[in-house]
């Protein structure tokens, strides 16, 4: 048997809103997301052996852990027996860098949950299905599902079919962002804003309350978002997640190919993609 091919796009967030806190390590998160066409790529196969094999090439490869997202959702199927003893050798070309607010990891693993339960290798009831997410990482549930979503502070997550269309140039600079050390230093919280609809308005009149910390911290993001915000025919500019990818938003494919001819001219050393929203 062959390997089978799994695409994972990128998630990325279209605002991003502090409501409040769970506790010392969560907060209450408001979001719109949506995906673009980049992904990593997924191969996987069913193979006889008495442990899985996973292994992750291409340029954002290096230096992820054993204990990564998909090992985690391996050996949790694996201690629930919902594999039924049949291990898988999974190969992943990453193509999404590691700490860009994309989360490369957690929809690989979104997406091998989604190929074992189209291929009925187990079956799972809604509860238990976000538990299993849950351990393995607090965004993996928003890639069950790669359609534009509103995530409200509740925990409850809003399909849109509703298409965008933004044509979107992603920039990364040479470095991530921390995550945690970003959510520690939140002190102040917005008041929800979101129902049950996407809107190109809503979309543009929102942000993301971590841009403001992320670039306290990381200065160079500011000027990236300045930058971009300065380019031709440019719609909206936002970080996405918690960094260090910024997107800008453009109506036309022209536009942000030209876009990005302008930024690699100015940051030739930091990584960009132009990609389109589903």
């Amino acid at each position: 048997m062959g390997f089978i091919k799994i695409k994972s796009k990128a998630k990325i967030n279209l605002s991003l809103n502090i409501i409040g806190k769970l506790s010392s390590n969560f907060h209450k998160i408001e979001s719109m997301i949506t995906f673009v066409g980049f992904s990593d790529l997924i191969y996987l196969k069913a193979i006889k052996s008495k442990k899985h094999n996973v292994h992750f090439t291409g340029k954002f490869s290096k230096g992820i852990s054993k204990e990564n997202t998909v090992s985690k959702l391996l050996e949790i199927l694996d201690k629930k027996k919902l594999l039924k003893e049949q291990k898988y050798e999974i190969k992943i070309l990453k193509n999404i860098p590691q700490k860009s607010g994309m989360g490369g990891g957690s929809m690989n693993a979104s997406n091998l949950i989604n190929f074992f339960l189209k291929k009925k290798i187990f079956k799972l009831g809604k509860k238990d299905l976000i538990n299993l997410t849950k351990l393995i990482g607090s965004d993996v549930i928003l890639g069950l599902n790669s359609k534009n979503l509103i995530l409200l502070p509740n925990g409850k997550i809003i399909k849109s079919n509703k298409k965008l269309n933004y044509h979107v140039l992603i920039v990364k600079p040479n470095f991530g962002c921390s995550t945690k050390l970003i959510y520690s230093k939140v002190i102040f919280f917005s008041k929800p804003k979101y129902n049950k609809t996407i809107t190109q308005n809503k979309i543009i009149n929102s942000k993301n309350d971590l841009e403001e910390i992320a670039f306290k911290i990381y200065p160079k993001l500011k000027k990236l978002k300045l930058f971009l915000s300065n380019l031709p025919k440019v719609v909206f500019v936002r970080m996405t997640g918690s960094g260090s990818s910024i997107c800008a938003y453009f109506q036309s494919k022209n536009a942000a190919d030209i876009a990005s001819r302008e930024f690699r001219k100015k940051f030739n050393n930091y990584w960009c993609i132009t990609s389109k929203t589903i």
